[in-house]
């Protein structure tokens, strides 16, 4: 388990680069509304995530689930609303603070021609490093295990551009390990996994003993890995709770407009959905709804 103290003890980072982490809560979002060219993207957005906890952000396409993330990360300034990390103010954090505490995997891999993997990955070094620093052994180390962690040591060598869309995935969630954060924002992180690594990179995020909140489409896998859930609809918070709490029959047909049937998983006990099919075809017969028998 990556502890909090090796961020500072293994970069070498400056304690003023660093924010003091609270017990109890990592993340805290107040009223948070965004509206772009006259248009209303998120509105009255509040949530807090305790810290030490995986928070799954959920909901259908087109919901705000990234628009969110963007404001989470400083990507976007929303409307209004206020975002508080360990206490702080995010507005009033210096990039280089902000980045020395938060780690971002976003939805599409970016291109980087020139790097090999372990390049890449090294990346996540960076906050912590100073004009001129170099790295030592043990960051070395730190990359090599952050690559084996996702199953991408054979791939050290290799030019980024020319691994899958899979494993290009895997060495941006290395890059964020070796970042070590204190808090890890992912959008979609199982985006071009097949199911193996979709749930060795869920358990993988899970076990880093940090704050995280992250974006899924695959409603089991969020609800047999998240501590919570957040279900965002038309821009707005829809459910919040644990995952027995927000993944009803009745939420997943007004949000989804799908049928499901919600039992116990017999492995960890949370919601487990099934779904029923023949959509196609009720679209045709006039209803947009399938029905089961």
């Amino acid at each position: 388990m990556v502890k909090l103290s090796a961020i500072q003890t293994s970069h070498g980072s400056n304690s003023k680069d660093t924010i003091p982490a609270s017990p109890q809560v990592a993340l805290d979002v107040s009223h948070l509304s965004w509206s772009i060219d006259g248009k209303t993207i998120l509105t009255d957005i509040n949530f807090a995530l305790p810290t030490g906890q995986m928070l799954g952000l959920i909901g259908p396409n087109g919901a705000g689930k990234s628009s969110l993330l963007r404001c989470l990360y400083r990507f976007v300034r929303p409307t209004q609303g206020k975002i508080t990390l360990f206490g702080q103010d995010i507005e009033r954090l210096s990039p280089k603070a902000f980045a020395c505490s938060v780690a971002v995997v976003q939805q599409d891999t970016p291109h980087y021609f020139d790097m090999t993997t372990e390049q890449l990955v090294s990346m996540g070094l960076t906050p912590h490093k100073g004009m001129f620093d170099t790295n030592s052994s043990k960051d070395g180390e730190c990359i090599a295990k952050a690559l084996e962690k996702v199953g991408l040591s054979h791939k050290m060598h290799q030019q980024y551009e020319r691994l899958s869309g899979g494993e290009k995935q895997r060495a941006l969630i290395a890059r964020a390990i070796v970042q070590q954060p204190q808090l890890l924002i992912l959008d979609e992180p199982t985006n071009h996994l097949d199911v193996r690594y979709q749930i060795q990179i869920l358990e993988l995020v899970r076990s880093l003993g940090i704050s995280v909140i992250a974006s899924i489409h695959d409603l089991n896998l969020a609800s047999a890995l998240c501590d919570s859930l957040l279900l965002i609809h038309n821009g707005e918070v829809s459910a919040m709770g644990t995952p027995t709490e927000v993944l009803t029959e009745a939420r997943i047909a007004d949000v989804f407009g799908v049928c499901a049937q919600v039992s116990v998983h017999p492995q960890h006990k949370k919601p487990l959905i099934s779904y029923f099919y023949g959509y196609h075809d009720a679209t045709h017969n006039g209803d947009k709804r399938g029905e089961s028998e």
